[in-house]
């Protein structure tokens, strides 16, 4: 005798979820981006950077996604957890997104000698990518929740699919626009030289997460693709496969391989508007900037009082 599944054994017309989804699998899955959640928000702090605070975002929405998962299950006619649930996974990877954006503009900042890609400054370029992040954002989170009602008219969540597939679309060009600045960079790291290894570690881990999103994007094209009624849209194993693991590697990679700690301290942060106004424009220089400033203050300062030891004839 099949056993029953309260998800899916209601009517037609209260039904949302398409397949009988696991509790287990949402349990778990919540307790393990919660735990990558904390450990980002630890290293955030520890190593004051507010910028990881982005990633932190990252992970929160996918633990705040797979609560509401578990929650939906035990509550399969009321739309709101289900809504959350399904709009959370589906933007959660945009910060994961952003923030591969914000280390890479750091890494320029850090590891080239005339702090520029591509003629473009490290801050400009990231302000950039995570504005064009944005704007594909906004293109998902609108087809999202006009997807996130499967009782909507059938067009209705059509046209919201398309949408979401517009945007994921737009995220990947941007990724493959990135690709080619990163390579640039790459490059640019190995003929000048003198680089830490754990900078081309950091490095490694961009590309990863980078891969593991574009993972996720062609199977979300996929999955959408074959309209409500497809095969990775029905089986619930394709979600966690190919959305769920990349995506929890994509954020772990970064707990392993922090940018707090290679670019470490106030030196590692991208110059101050005030900096910049002063024409503080490569790190080379900042340094230059502050080794002249100490040397001013050594050679204005008072002599200590000297102390010396008796001299016995």
């Amino acid at each position: 005798m099949a056993q029953s599944c309260p998800a899916v054994d209601v009517s037609d017309q209260d039904r949302l979820w398409s397949f009988c989804p696991s509790k287990t699998g949402a349990a778990i899955m919540a307790v393990v981006f919660a735990l990558v959640t904390v450990a980002h928000f630890f290293q955030m702090f520890f190593h004051r950077k507010p910028y990881c605070l982005v990633v932190v975002i990252a992970a929160a929405l996918q633990t705040v996604s797979y609560i509401f998962r578990y929650i939906s299950i035990d509550h399969p006619t009321d739309l709101g957890p289900y809504a959350v649930q399904f709009v959370g996974v589906l933007i959660a990877p945009i910060f994961t997104n952003a923030f591969v954006y914000m280390v890479f503009g750091r890494m320029v900042w850090n590891f080239t000698n005339n702090a520029k890609i591509g003629g473009i400054k490290p801050w400009r370029f990231g302000l950039i990518f995570v504005l064009l992040d944005i704007l594909s954002f906004f293109v998902q989170i609108i087809g999202g929740i006009k997807t996130a009602n499967p009782r909507n008219d059938y067009n209705a969540v059509m046209t919201g699919i398309h949408i979401y597939m517009g945007g994921i679309g737009i995220q990947q060009f941007f990724i493959l626009v990135f690709f080619f600045f990163a390579f640039n960079f790459h490059r640019t790291m190995n003929r000048e030289g003198g680089n830490p290894r754990m900078a081309y570690m950091l490095l490694y881990a961009l590309y990863f997460a980078l891969l593991m999103i574009t993972v996720r994007v062609i199977f979300r094209l996929a999955e959408f693709g074959g309209g409500t009624k497809g095969p990775t849209m029905t089986h619930e194993i394709y979600q966690y496969l190919l959305d769920t693991l990349p995506m929890f590697l994509a954020n772990i990679v970064f707990n392993f391989v922090h940018p707090g700690s290679i670019m470490a301290g106030r030196d590692g942060n991208f110059p101050s508007r005030k900096e910049r106004k002063n024409g503080v424009l490569t790190k080379t220089k900042r340094n230059m900037e502050l080794s002249s400033t100490e040397f001013v203050q050594y050679a204005t300062a008072p002599y200590p009082p000297t102390h010396y030891a008796p001299v016995h004839q």
